[in-house]
């Protein structure tokens, strides 16, 4: 067997196996001696089927079999032996395989191409400046999340009259059709314009209603209608829309009741350490948006000054055909450069590790795993399991084959290089309002 390394560029080359007879035959006859004891073939006793039978129905695929086991094994063993760093998966050169004459010839010549992880380093210093924000919990903040919270544990009236932020049920018909069907209507999701039209009706009264200028989204015009946006494809979108009920959610007193559903009971006892408590908790949901976005912006920092070049079209070859006939062209086109940079990432991530021996623990890891499942145990309304936890977190870490464990150790692993990273790099703290934030994000 020979083995070679064709280096094409500095991050794609192709490995060639050539084989000669010498290198599968044996195991082949070895293949074909035992395919003769274990056959059962018509006319012949169970483990007395000739050799030379077996050879004629199944040689062919025995010997594809075999030198496709030789050559996956040899490629792998050179990687590692080479110490060659591969992105993806080794490719076959599919028209080589397609040329190969199975029945004839006694020694074959393969080619896989592979991408290679072009020589990079990532520098840490005061020049990689990033932003990290603070939001101000403004007055502004409160009284819309304290009227959120009202709202959300206030009671559900019936008033003869609508007004705006009512919410109105009622049935879509058309005149000259026998279609009808009951819905839910929100105006606080219209245009001002739009939403006018539902204030001051009662109870039967009937408003001409055309969801084409509702709803800009099909999906949600379709929905009003109890079908699907293929369904309504063609459809006369004006109906009739006739008030069967007006809901209004009447906003919660503040109160102990209102304390006691929020935080849990006795937690806050008074209107100024409810505010407070809904400042703290406000702010701790900031921090984690925030610490979301600096993580992000420093990713993004990093890709961007270092200098990592990637094998586009064979990593794009890769992905179609790992894809298994569910990736399309247009669906790399579409997501390559978000994958390409989520690579860029975990290179620099790993390449940060290895140079600053950064490793997660077991202990660090079954922290993580805690934590995870307490935040899960929580936003479930389940409290805390005391010392059971232990037993939670070492059935997760087993569970998947081993597959959770190393899940949450590339997890912990992310966050150290993180954390290694910040302490490296310029970092400057910047207040701003919950409005200017979502700005700067996009939101």
């Amino acid at each position: 067997m020979d083995i070679t390394l064709d280096k094409k560029d500095s991050n794609l080359a192709s490995i060639k196996v050539k084989l000669n007879e010498g290198d599968y035959q044996s195991k082949v006859d070895e293949k074909i001696k035992d395919y003769s004891k274990k056959a059962q073939i018509k006319g012949f006793r169970p483990g007395k089927v000739p050799q030379g039978v077996i050879q004629k129905m199944y040689g062919k695929s025995i010997l594809i079999e075999e030198i496709n086991h030789i050559v996956g094994h040899a490629i792998q063993d050179y990687i590692r032996d080479n110490e060659l760093k591969i992105l993806g998966e080794p490719l076959p050169n599919q028209q080589n395989i397609d040329s190969t004459d199975w029945e004839n010839q006694a020694e074959f010549e393969f080619e896989y191409n592979i991408g290679l992880v072009d020589d990079f380093s990532v520098a840490l210093d005061k020049k990689v400046k990033v932003t990290s924000y603070e939001i101000q919990v403004d007055d502004k903040v409160v009284a819309e999340t304290m009227e959120n919270v009202r709202t959300q544990f206030g009671k559900m009236t019936n008033p003869e009259v609508s007004e705006a932020g009512d919410i109105l049920f009622g049935t879509f018909t058309q005149a000259d059709s026998d279609f009808s069907h009951d819905t839910t209507l929100d105006p606080s999701e219209l245009t001002a314009a739009n939403a006018k039209k539902f204030v001051g009706k009662k109870k039967g009264d009937s408003i001409k209603v055309d969801l084409g200028k509702l709803y800009k989204d099909t999906s949600k015009q379709a929905a009003q209608l109890g079908k699907t946006a293929d369904e309504i494809e063609g459809m006369d979108l004006k109906f009739d829309f006739e008030v069967k009920n007006v809901n209004r959610k009447e906003l919660a007193d503040i109160d102990q009741e209102l304390f006691d559903k929020t935080f849990g009971p006795d937690v806050v006892k008074s209107e100024d350490e409810f505010k407070a408590k809904i400042i703290e908790t406000v702010s701790q949901n900031y921090v984690r948006e925030t610490d979301a976005w600096l993580n992000k912006t420093i990713q993004d920092e990093l890709i961007k000054k270092t200098k990592i070049s990637l094998p586009d079209e064979f990593l794009k070859d890769w992905l179609k055909l790992s894809g298994e006939g569910k990736v399309t062209d247009a669906d790399i086109a579409k997501e390559y450069d978000i994958y390409a940079d989520q690579l860029r990432w975990n290179l620099i991530s790993g390449q940060v590790a290895k140079d600053n021996e950064i490793k997660p623990e077991h202990d660090d890891i079954k922290a993580a795993t805690q934590k995870m499942i307490e935040a899960q145990f929580m936003g479930s309304g389940l409290g805390q399991f005391g010392d059971q936890m232990d037993s939670f977190v070492e059935n997760y870490l087993q569970g998947e084959n081993g597959q959770n464990y190393m899940k949450m150790a590339e997890q912990v692993q992310q966050e150290k290089v993180l954390d290694f990273v910040k302490e490296n790099i310029e970092i400057k703290s910047k207040k701003v309002s919950l409005d200017k934030f979502k700005e700067i994000v996009g939101a």
